[in-house]
This record gives structure tokens, sequence and C-alpha cells, in this order.
């Protein structure tokens, strides 16, 4: 039936690399479809998983690659993220570059809709762009689900459904884990899912859900058959470590590049040249930081999985416009 045994060791789907393992397999389309169905609040009859990759509109951009890229039978496009953990840039706790993060990838899904011949906007199809957060983006709203669309500032006239931006808080479920399993929704059942699944504490609740739909087994059985798999393992550990690492190499870099720039600015005697050497040498700090993040993450997986080089930077999803930097620096050590 897809029930998680009570002291199995399951990884969290929470994870944007199991979350897609969960969702794009070819067998998974019923899983995919009530997922969707239950976001947007009406029936999918298909969905067709599409290529992930945003190619980068300059050679000094780098690609994106978004987590589930689907298109469903109306034509309508949905993007669907999980953000387990914050971003980095969003550690003033206003979310400003998660929140761009979204609108970018809205937008860029939403004009690389295919035209025969003139382009009629009128006809374009509905943009969904969702992203999953393990933790609290609005702290200000109770609601588990933000959704958000174009309306006038003051009247909140709807100008056009065409785009929709979604923000699925798994932290605010405490709530719904107070509900039967009989009262919760198709959505409300699928957080619970991806946010306590891999918890034991919580794991008759997570089987309750699980043995409540038929799509639920299903996905149960995905989680623990890559749970079971000790090359996902390996790989979750290594991702796990290398974002570990990587936010302490960027903070010991980052701060090592301020006390380098904050010595220049004093070095030229004046209050611009403090501010300008602190901010060149964070930015420097913060730029080293993340290049030895990277090259230790990658040297890891090859070294602990026998990967090559390029295997271990898919695992990573490091944008091809910067692969050959790392493969450079990985032949100089």
């Amino acid at each position: 039936m897809g029930l998680l045994p009570m002291g199995a060791d399951i990884l969290p789907p929470s994870d944007d690399r199991v979350f897609k393992l969960i969702l794009t397999p070819l067998d998974a389309k019923p899983v995919l479809i009530d997922l969707v169905s239950s976001i947007i609040k009406r029936p999918v009859l298909d969905v067709e998983v599409r290529n992930n990759d945003i190619p980068p509109s300059d050679t000094e951009e780098k690609a994106e690659r978004l987590d589930v890229n689907c298109r469903i039978d109306d034509g309508s496009q949905i993007d669907l993220e999980m953000q387990a953990s914050r971003i980095q840039e969003d550690s003033d706790g206003r979310y400003q570059n998660l929140k761009g993060k979204s609108i970018y990838y809205l937008c860029d899904l939403h004009s690389s809709q295919p035209s025969r011949g003139v382009r009629r906007y009128d006809r374009l199809s509905r943009t969904y762009q969702v992203t999953f957060c393990s933790y609290t983006v609005f702290p200000n709203r109770s609601d588990y689900v933000n959704s958000f669309s174009l309306r006038h500032d003051e009247d909140n006239e709807l100008l056009s459904d065409a785009i929709q931006v979604v923000y699925v808080e798994l932290s605010k479920l405490q709530e719904i884990m107070k509900k039967s399993v009989d009262d919760m929704t198709d959505l409300e059942k699928w957080a619970v899912f991806f946010q306590y699944a891999s918890e034991p504490n919580h794991r008759e609740t997570v089987n309750k859900v699980i043995a409540s739909k038929e799509v639920l087994q299903m996905a149960g059985n995905r989680l623990m058959s890559i749970s079971q798999d000790e090359r996902e393992r390996a790989v979750f550990r290594s991702r796990r470590m290398f974002q570990t690492d990587m936010q302490s190499d960027l903070a010991t870099a980052e701060d090592r590049g301020e006390r380098r720039g904050r010595a220049e600015g004093r070095a030229e005697g004046r209050a611009e040249g403090r501010a300008e050497g602190r901010a060149e040498g964070r930015a420097e700090g913060r730029a080293e930081g993340r290049a030895e993040g990277v090259l230790s993450a990658v040297q890891s997986l090859m070294d602990s999985m026998g990967l090559s080089v390029d295997q271990a930077m898919n695992v990573l999803k490091i944008a091809e416009t910067d692969r050959p930097k790392y493969r450079s620096m990985l032949s100089g050590q």
C-alpha cells in the first residue's frame, strides 16, 4: 500500500532531488496529475513533463534549471519548485531573492510559448509558478497557501488570470495536523506528505494520509524505493554536505574578504574608500567561498561514488557556463 515502515530511515520529499524523483518518472504521471489538480483546484486529464532548463539570455548569465516543468491538457504551463532551505541572499528575512526567482521563472515560461505566424497574446496559455517552502515566507499571513495574480492596486479588479504565483508554506501545517485525514483537502494531504514523511514521530499520521488515496500510495512506494537506493542516499548526503559546507565557506570567505576590503579602505583614509573596499571585499569573498564550496563538493562526489566530473556537476546542478572553470580548477590541483 505504499506505507512507510515505522522505524525506516526515509529521505525527505522536501529535498528537491527526491521531490523530482517522485514526480517525474513516466509511471508517476497519475501522481503528478493529482498534485497539479490539487494546486490549481480543477480536474487535470493529462500532464507532460517538459525540459526543465531555462537557457541564459547571454553568455555571461548562468543557465537556470527548474525542478518540475510540465504542461497540462488545456495547454497551461506549471513550474513546481521545492525550496527546503533558505537562499543565502535571503538572510535578511524579506525573501526578495526567492520572490524574484519565482517571478523570473514565471515570466520566462510564459514568454517562451511557441507561436504560429502572428502571435496572438490573448491566446497565450496560463502559466503557474508554484513553490513549496519548508520555511515561513509570509509570517503575517496564517494561510499555508498564498496565491498572487495581476490585480488593480485599489479595487482588486483582476487584470488577467494568465499568470499566477503560488507559495505553499510547509512550515504552517500545525493546525492541519490536528485534523482527521478524512477532513483534509487533497493539497493538505500532499503538504503533510512532503513535510513529514521523513519524520518518525509523524509516521503514523503520514501513513494514514498515504492510505487515503491510491496516488499517495504510489508516491509512498516511490519514496520508499528511493530511500532504499544506496546511490541516492549517497547523493543526498553529498548534497547536504555541499550545502552545509557552502554556507560555511561563504561565511568564512566573505568575512575574510570584508576584512581585506576594510583594511584597503583604511589605507586610503577615506570613508568612501572604506565603504567601497568593504563592499568589494565582501563580493570577492562571497565568490571565492562559492567556488571553494563547489570544488569541494564535486571532488567529494568523484571520490566517494566514482562519478566523473560531469556526473558530479549534474548532481549538484552546476550551470553549463560555470563548468569549464571548475574543470580547469580540478585539473590544476
